[in-house]
């Protein structure tokens, strides 16, 4: 299929290098509020410039009470990392001025950060090794196929249930919304029932929307629900997520709301830039415990025992110049 981007392409300057970039689009670093999904009002921020993920008290207790069997799903289709960081979710703070910081510097036409010497990405290898996702191997690309058909929402719910009142409760408008399916899963868990296969893939709905694919308060887009749908028959969805958070980048730089996986962003900065192993064995960082990278596993896991390169830097002035 065919797509025309003029219409899009009008609306963003002609590229001519980093500083030209960053000139051209002074005027853009502008961004509306990121959803409440992301952090608590002000009144029950933990840090100056620091903010929990707002919480969402359905998400950690109903985890708490997954059958091993189901747990074990989740695992065979590559989301550990995933089921980490949302058993930890209460956990988190989110530092919001660095991330404003970051999105001031992303140049929509070359889906990259402008620095004054250089520029950078996330790329796919990398968002699949911080969220311990399904690897791409060289070579796979001929055998991928894509088909695009209607998205019919009841049709892959219907798994989790056939009930119509459940059915209209997770749906409304073009959006399917996380709590009734955690309060199906938690009614499924107390029963004891053996549906386990059923209560992984509502349970990996719940924390890939969360996780990989926030867009509004606890809903999760048609779309994005048959890309997490998918998981359970071996699709790879590393593509979709980065590709999910370049568009919410592209968004909020252009002046739109902000939408994708913060916590991959977050865990990219970390990488690069945050943070570093420790000179002295015993020091321990008091931002890493709250931070994502205390919460992944494999390669990329960072003991406390780490030093905050950027725990000086306060508000948002001081993370522009930082960066």
């Amino acid at each position: 299929m065919k797509r025309n981007y003029s219409a899009f392409a009008e609306d963003i300057p002609p590229y001519s290098g980093p500083k030209a970039a960053r000139e051209t689009y002074a005027d853009l670093k502008q961004l509306s509020a990121i959803p409440g999904h992301i952090y608590t009002p002000p009144e029950l921020q933990i840090l100056p410039g620091q903010r929990r993920f707002s919480k969402m008290p359905w998400l950690v207790p109903m985890l708490e009470l997954l059958p091993p069997t189901s747990i074990g799903h989740l695992k065979e289709w590559g989301l550990s990392t995933v089921f980490v960081l949302s058993r930890n979710y209460n956990k988190l703070v989110h530092a919001w001025e660095s991330v404003t910081a970051m999105v001031e510097l992303w140049h929509p036409q070359t889906n990259s950060f402008i620095f004054p010497e250089f520029e950078a990405t996330i790329l796919l290898e990398e968002l699949e090794i911080m969220l311990g996702l399904p690897r791409y191997q060289r070579g796979e690309e001929l055998a991928i196929s894509y088909t695009v058909e209607q998205i019919n929402s009841w049709s892959i719910l219907a798994y989790i249930t056939t009930k119509k009142n459940d059915l209209y409760s997770m749906t409304s408008g073009m959006h399917v919304h996380l709590l009734p399916i955690a309060q199906w899963i938690t009614s499924q868990c107390k029963q004891k029932t053996t549906n386990y296969t059923a209560i992984a893939k509502a349970a990996a709905i719940c924390i890939c929307g969360v996780i990989l694919f926030p867009e509004s308060d606890g809903a999760i887009s048609f779309g994005n629900l048959s890309i997490i749908d998918s998981i359970s028959e071996g699709i790879k969805i590393g593509q979709a997520v980065l590709g999910f958070l370049y568009a919410g980048l592209t968004s909020a730089a252009l002046g739109g709301p902000f939408y994708g996986s913060v916590i991959a962003l977050e865990l990219w900065m970390g990488m690069h830039f945050q943070f570093r192993t420790a000179e002295n064995p015993n020091t321990e960082c008091k931002t890493m415990l709250n931070h994502p990278l205390a919460h992944v596993g494999g390669r990329l896991h960072m003991s406390t025992r780490a030093w905050c390169k950027t725990a000086q830097v306060k508000g948002i002035q001081a993370w522009r110049q930082y960066l």
